[in-house]
């Protein structure tokens, strides 16, 4: 047998274990919770939510996230807008909208501590600050645009089913080309890892969570003690999720794509660079199972399109059994990857313009999209959001 027979062997022995991961994993989602729709409120929500929105320098993205909250109705007690600082007009829009709301009100974090990210840390002050009859809070981020009904939808869809936390997967607003190309490979990597939207994870380690848009019972938060937990984590959100889970309290992951709207980063830099840095997950992660994800993600993800171009360029003469079954298995895994892109189109909105094909081409950026969760856990991020981290 020739080196290159046993390498396709090896390939193909690991592969096959990676391929029915997979499955394993596909297969639940089948049987996952539909996407949530907007409901109206029942009195019996009157005044269950404290809103908190953690604020840096969000000036340009604040239009659509205070349209859109303010238009919850009497479910939303308050709307804490938590600034650290922002130098940019940020904190005279939030004033202004003030004098249209009277649920909205300004608070400035105290100093950043050492041991503390600055997301988490508003949030926990925002929490702090909400009002004691409230008996859920609801932390929002800046750049999301919450639709009509998203918390009375939220709040029953919780009731139902018993959740103590529940966040939601939204629908992505993209622009530019290089968005359209990246933006869905490096989604596809969470899809690959963990439990999509709407499916309950087996365990604490599999739960996925996203902040922005992240709904928890305050006697909960209590019980943890704030965000602590998640003090000096850059995904925060999963961190919270998954320390939460493994105390016994029951967290969600919905899909959100008909109540929430998000316009994250712009352009293809700008998503490789803020986005890309914190998909990791290597804060709610252990070492071990880190790097074994993104084993799995290169040899699920990343390497079927290479493996198959190489096929078909020297097919005549890779003639050996090996080599034709992990041709196929490739090809397979090929066929899935655009079967999930066809199955994540609705998470983004689409509006008939010609740059939204390159969406359809995302599978050619797999590679690069693999390479930036390793590039991502080979170190922690010391800058985010204009903050300087030790």
């Amino acid at each position: 047998m020739t080196i290159i027979a046993i390498i396709c062997f090896i390939f193909l022995l690991f592969q096959t274990v990676c391929f029915f991961i997979l499955l394993s994993r596909l297969f639940r989602g089948a049987t996952r919770f539909p996407p949530l729709k907007s409901q109206f409120p029942h009195p019996s929500l009157l005044g269950k939510v404290s809103v908190v929105v953690p604020t840096l320098n969000e000036v340009d993205r604040l239009d659509k996230m205070l349209e859109g909250i303010t238009r919850q109705s009497y479910e939303v007690k308050e709307i804490l807008i938590v600034d650290s600082n922002s130098q940019d007009g940020t904190r005279v829009k939030v004033i202004k909208a003030s004098q249209k709301d009277p649920r909205i009100r300004l608070i400035t974090d105290p100093p950043l501590p050492t041991n503390w990210v600055g997301r988490p840390w508003a949030l926990h002050n925002g929490f702090l600050s909400s009002s004691k009859s409230s008996e859920w809070i609801l932390g929002i981020d800046a750049d999301t645009q919450p639709q009509k009904g998203l918390i009375p939808s939220l709040l029953n869809f919780a009731n139902t089913h018993n959740y103590d936390v529940v966040s939601l997967s939204p629908q992505f607003i993209l622009k530019y080309v290089g968005e359209w190309w990246l933006q869905p490979a490096l989604l596809m990597t969470l899809i690959y890892r963990f439990e999509s939207s709407g499916v309950d994870a087996k365990s604490p380690e599999t739960v996925m969570a996203n902040g922005q848009c992240f709904l928890i019972k305050r006697k909960v938060l209590e019980a943890v003690n704030g965000y602590s937990s998640a003090s000096n984590s850059f995904c925060d959100d999963v961190t919270l999720a998954r320390y939460i889970a493994s105390k016994g309290y029951k967290v969600g992951f919905a899909d959100g794509a008909n109540i929430i709207k998000v316009r994250m980063y712009e352009g293809f830099l700008e998503t490789w660079k803020e986005w890309g840095r914190s998909l990791d997950l290597k804060d709610a992660t252990s070492k071990v199972g880190l790097w074994a994800e993104c084993g799995f993600l290169m040899l699920i993800q990343a390497l079927p399109l290479p493996i198959i171009i190489i096929g078909f360029l020297f097919c005549s003469e890779l003639n050996f059994l090996s080599f034709y079954l992990l041709f196929t298995l490739n090809c397979i895994l090929l066929l899935i990857r655009f079967a999930l892109l066809i199955a994540i189109a609705p998470s983004y909105q689409f509006t008939k313009s010609a740059r939204e094909l390159f969406f359809f081409l995302s599978p050619l950026a797999d590679i690069l999209a693999v390479l930036r969760i390793f590039l991502s856990a080979i170190k922690k991020p010391r800058q985010w959001r204009g903050r300087i981290y030790n």
